[in-house]
């Protein structure tokens, strides 16, 4: 079992950022690979962005390349998701996922979920 915690979340002005923050915890932690998805008000659930339990494979939704980066602290076992130049459409609910074999954008295929955080962005 892996349990996912995120933070970091808030009210932004459009153009600014914000980190977002996922800790992970459980005993097969160690090599899960971590994304991020997010939900909208009235949209479905979208992938956001994964990394690889080592780092070394990262991959984005094309509404965010080049704004966002994921990265990860093994040693923390934490992951994060740096969120710059910020806009009103990327207002949603974010959530941390985790799998010890899925790394795609089939939000059902991820084994494990935290509760989510709000970011709102003001236009």
């Amino acid at each position: 079992q892996v349990q996912l915690v995120e933070s970091g979340g808030g009210l932004v002005q459009a153009g600014g950022s914000l980190r977002l923050s996922c800790a992970a915890s459980g005993r097969t932690v160690g090599r899960v690979t971590m994304g991020w998805f997010r939900q909208a008000p009235g949209k479905e659930r979208e992938f956001v962005a994964f990394i690889s339990w080592n780092g070394g494979s990262t991959g984005y939704a094309d509404s965010v390349k080049g704004r966002f980066t994921i990265s990860r602290d093994n040693a923390k076992k934490t992951a994060y998701l740096q969120m710059n130049s910020l806009k009103a459409e990327d207002t949603a609910v974010y959530y941390c996922a985790a799998d010890r074999f899925y790394s795609g954008s089939r939000g059902d295929e991820w084994a494990y979920w935290g509760q989510g955080t709000q970011v709102t962005v003001s236009s």
